[in-house]
Order: structure tokens, then sequence, then C-alpha cells
């Protein structure tokens, strides 16, 4: 079978689809679809197809592209056009995390298999809501016990939906943690310059200011002495009536 005649298939099957598609999956498809039985699109000339469809929409004539996901295929939009897309869809396809959630999925993500009890251990909290919500959402999955541990308990990893989420294809396309510490530093340290320069120049007084302050704080010594002096001089006065 000609690729010409599988890639238009292909395009649409991946782009009607709203999950990523993985290649035998398209290729089952288009052979359903177009109905042949003797001449049959196989895995190899999918994969070539893909490929070509891939690079057709990295040129810079499209906002869209072909991105595999959690080995999947997707389009998706690209990066420089995520803002003019969001103004019209807004939040509507982002899942919302609490800011528990959010930790305790980063910790299942680096330290899977994990148990609840060292996602505890590790937070320093309960974790019951924050599982049971990520659970839900399809983020995480129980993937088994721990036979070495008393009670066996239920260990946790990441989900296929949780690369789908994140737009990878597996957990070792996660930041390396030293990398994203760095990046924190980075943004610290030019936040904290930040902060200084502007302390710097709240404390800067204009000079006029400064000479007004000295010559007020010269003149009130006079005006205090001038008001002794007075003083001395009535008490002098006032002996010489007496006298």
């Amino acid at each position: 079978m000609e690729l010409s005649q599988i890639i238009p298939h292909i395009e649409a099957l991946i782009f009607a689809s709203d999950k990523p598609l993985l290649a035998p999956e398209i290729t089952e498809l288009v052979n359903t679809a177009l109905g042949f039985i003797e001449d049959r699109a196989s895995l190899d000339q999918v994969e070539a197809a893909i490929t070509g469809i891939k690079e057709k929409y990295d040129t810079e004539f499209y906002a869209f592209e072909l991105k595999q996901i959690g080995g999947g295929w997707q389009f998706l939009t690209k990066p420089e056009y995520h803002k003019t897309v969001a103004l019209i869809n807004g939040d509507k396809f982002i899942k919302r995390l609490s800011q528990a959630a959010m930790e305790t999925l980063a910790i299942i993500a680096y330290k899977q298999p994990i148990t609840k009890s060292e996602i505890e251990s590790i937070r320093g909290v309960n974790c019951d809501y924050a599982v049971q919500k990520l659970l839900e959402k399809d983020l995480v999955i129980i993937s088994g016990r721990n036979e070495d541990a008393v009670g066996k308990p239920l260990i946790y990893s990441t989900s296929k939906s949780f690369m789908d989420y994140f737009g990878i294809n597996s957990a070792d396309e996660l930041p390396k943690i030293n990398e994203v510490l760095m990046d924190e530093l980075v943004k610290a340290t030019a936040i904290s310059e930040h902060a200084r320069a502007n302390e710097e120049e709240e404390m800067e007084i204009p000079q006029g200011v400064i000479i007004n302050i000295t010559s007020a704080e010269t003149e009130q010594p006079e005006a205090d002495n001038s008001n002794e002096e007075e003083g001395s001089n009535e008490e002098e006065s006032g002996n010489k009536e007496n006298s």
C-alpha cells in the first residue's frame, strides 16, 4: 500500500482522537477504515507515514505539531501559540491540583514505586486525601504491594495519564532534581538583587532635604541657647532689684 493513501487517514485519526494513539492502534484503525483484505498497511508503513507527518507539521507554516506522548501520537499547539489559544479555551482543559496534591504527585513521580507511609514520612503530614484525589484523576495508579514491608502496604506509581498530562513519554524525561534546585536558586538570587536595589533606591534622599535637616538641627540649639540667656538675664536683673 502506498504511503500517500494512508497518510490522510492517519492525520484524520490523530486529529479526531482526544488521546494519544499508539502506532499499532493507528495501523488497525487504518486497515479497518480502508477495508483492504490483501493489501493491508503494515506497522512499518504507518510509522514511516507518522515520521513524514511529523516533519510536515514541524515547519513554521503550522501552529500545531505532532508530538509523541506516553508512547502515542497527538496533535498539540506549538508553545509559541499557547497564550493565543488560552484566550478562547482559558482553563477549560487544565486539571487543577491543590498544592498538597502537587507535592504528593511530585514525591510519587520521583520516588516510585512508593508506599503511602513513605510519602507521609517525606511530607510530614497525612496524605490520604491527596492520594485519593490523584487516583480519582487517574494521575496515579496502585501498582502492587510491598511484600517486604509489614502488612504488605500498597505501592503507588504514576499512570499513563500522568505522562499525557505533562507531555512526556516516561518518568525518565522529568527534570532532574538538581536542575530544578539550580533554577530556583537563580530565581531567588535575581529576586534578592532586585529587592536590594529597591532598598538602596528608597534610602537615597535628595540633597536639598539633607541640607534642610542639617540646618534644622544646627538652628535648634541656637534657639535653645537664646532662651537660656534670656532666662539668666532675667534672674540677674531680679537679683539686682532685690539688692
